[in-house]
């Protein structure tokens, strides 16, 4: 689908689409992890509120909010932070002590949490802790069993975070505050992360792009990958929804 296309089914979307809940990282980006700009006048058509749900933190999916000139809805860190608007209280269904005592028993290990000096990954990140794939894993889920966590392998990092906080519990915290039924939303995703959600949401979508594991989970499976995958998700749930 060319960008005009994109344009084109943006111009075309019913109004009765459901509210979205949508991952970044694989579904609207391509294969590099850059955005594909295609998927930008889709979501800012989008007739019912939009959710960006992502494992990365709270920075990230509020600048794509504010430079698309969408409302701040955001889940970020997998459910551990959930903002449903500009004027609203950002609200922290996780602790964060207990993913840095993680962080800091790893490093004391010799172990190295990866992502350079700056961090980025890390730096602005208040509820869970993000390790590099190039990083031990046993070790990791070792202590993070000690501290009362789990680890999530989202084919982009090792998340450490609360065994009950998700993006599931992340989309019902957001739909109470926004006055939806959660089971209104359809969500796009491609991760095991992304699980969570599809089993709280009304519709599942995931790319082709998604391990074995999320496609058994979601509803509809697109033939397209990465961005191109989350466009033809669009045009689906136009189908359901006509």
């Amino acid at each position: 689908m060319s960008y005009e296309q994109s344009l084109q089914l943006a111009d075309s979307l019913p109004s009765s689409l459901p509210p979205l809940t949508v991952d970044i990282d694989g579904t609207l980006t391509d294969d590099t992890r850059a955005v594909d700009p295609r998927v930008f006048p889709v979501l800012q058509a989008w007739p019912a509120p939009v959710v960006i749900a992502t494992g990365k933190a709270m920075p990230y999916p509020v600048a794509l909010c504010e430079f698309l000139g969408l409302e701040v809805r955001v889940i970020a860190e997998n459910g551990g932070v959930v903002i449903s608007g500009r004027d609203e209280e950002i609200s922290y269904p996780a602790d964060p002590n207990a993913a840095q005592a993680v962080a800091t028993a790893y490093r004391k290990r010799g172990y190295d949490i990866g992502w350079g000096a700056a961090n980025l990954v890390n730096r602005w990140r208040e509820t869970e802790l993000a390790v590099s794939l190039d990083s031990p894993l046993d070790p990791l889920e070792e202590l993070a069993a000690e501290h009362g966590l789990t680890v999530v392998d989202t084919g982009y990092a090792y998340h450490v975070h609360a065994t009950d906080v998700d993006k599931g519990v992340g989309l019902r915290q957001m739909a109470t505050n926004l006055g939806h039924d959660p089971g209104t939303f359809a969500f796009i995703g491609d991760s095991p992360n992304d699980i969570p959600g599809f089993d709280v949401a009304g519709r599942s979508v995931t790319v082709a792009n998604s391990p074995a594991v999320v496609k058994q989970s979601a509803e509809y499976v697109t033939d397209a990958s990465y961005g191109s995958g989350f466009l033809e998700a669009v045009k689906w749930l136009c189908k359901q929804y006509e």
